[in-house]
């Protein structure tokens, strides 16, 4: 008979979890344990009422915290059944974790959980190197594994097409005074345990780049490092907008991230066309594929990097409750 999980498990399993990518890495998450289950739970305080008001980025960065969830309980031998918003009651629960039949890790899972402490968005110019056609291949394949599509945006046409939607959502959001005051508090010049890094918010824009790029303060770029003219962009989508495909869309986001970075690719996020109804809806008609843009990704190679820092374990923990 499977007992339940027990705390040192959901430590070990959260320590993972908590490597997963958030918008201004707010880390939004927190990790209980209840009658044996493993619960993970968006944390209130940490929402950001300019930039994510609907909840989207919130769910997103759950999700992937989902997927590291997974893959840690999964290589440690104590894999897990995933029941999403388990209570209708309380949609603040994102998802609980039981455990399943223990069994051996796959290797697929055991290379995927490798690559979480090594990810990192990688914000600097790419390399011209383009991406090969296997290494496209497994990133398409890492998204539908997760219920969810992943889109290469080919071409000089295509991507020029999707840079003028990037930057009209990019013009409508530092427009907002708000969404640009929340987003300076997330930024940190001094080390911190959340919060984006200045030298991790690549080079300053510059008016001959493509893709646009958010205000963290970075530094102003050496000469001939300009970002790279024709980019892989990859748009990840799920079937559905509603809370759980949100969910969903994270769990396969992340999944789709640390294909690459086990892959040896650098990936950065662009989600301003998400976070403009009117660009995502844009989008959606450029790439004529059904359902809804979840995520944007720039991929290639890139020069090594560093994590962002994260929270103690223990401050994301809530132990223990009894429903």
């Amino acid at each position: 008979m499977t007992t339940g999980y027990t705390v040192d498990q959901l430590r070990k399993a959260a320590a993972d979890a908590v490597r997963a990518p958030s918008l201004h890495n707010t880390q939004p998450w927190r990790f209980r344990l209840v009658d044996g289950g493993i619960e993970l739970a968006v944390d209130p305080r940490r929402r950001l009422p300019a930039s994510d008001p609907s909840g989207w980025g919130t769910r997103i960065a759950c999700g992937a915290a989902l997927c590291n969830l997974r893959l840690a309980l999964a290589t440690a031998g104590t894999p897990a059944t995933v029941r999403l918003r388990p209570y209708p009651g309380d949609p603040d629960v994102v998802a609980r974790l039981v455990p399943d039949v223990p069994r051996r890790p796959t290797p697929a899972e055991q290379s995927l959980h490798r690559a979480i402490a090594r990810r990192f968005s990688n914000r600097a110019p790419f390399w011209p190197d383009p991406v090969p056609a296997d290494a496209r291949w497994r990133l398409v394949e890492a998204a539908r594994a997760e219920q969810c599509w992943l889109e290469l945006v080919i071409g000089t046409t295509a991507v020029n097409a999707f840079a003028e939607i990037a930057r009209s959502a990019h013009r409508v959001l530092e427009r907002d005074s708000a969404y640009v005051t929340e987003r300076t508090r997330w930024i940190r010049s001094e080390p911190s345990p959340d919060g984006v890094p200045a030298a991790a918010g690549g080079p300053q824009s510059e008016p001959q780049d493509l893709l646009p790029q958010r205000g963290f303060g970075g530094r102003n770029r050496a000469p001939g490092r300009d970002f790279e003219p024709e980019p892989l962009v990859a748009v990840l989508g799920s079937t559905g907008n509603t809370a759980t495909d949100q969910i969903v869309a994270g769990q396969a986001l992340q999944r789709v991230l640390l294909t690459a970075t086990d892959a040896g690719l650098a990936v950065s996020m662009l989600s301003q066309p998400i976070e403009v109804p009117g660009a995502r809806e844009a989008l959606r008609l450029s790439l004529g594929r059904f359902g809804t843009p979840q995520m944007v990704m720039r991929i290639g190679y890139g020069q090594p990097g560093r994590t962002t820092p994260r929270r103690p374990v223990d401050a994301v923990l809530d132990l223990p409750v009894v429903r």
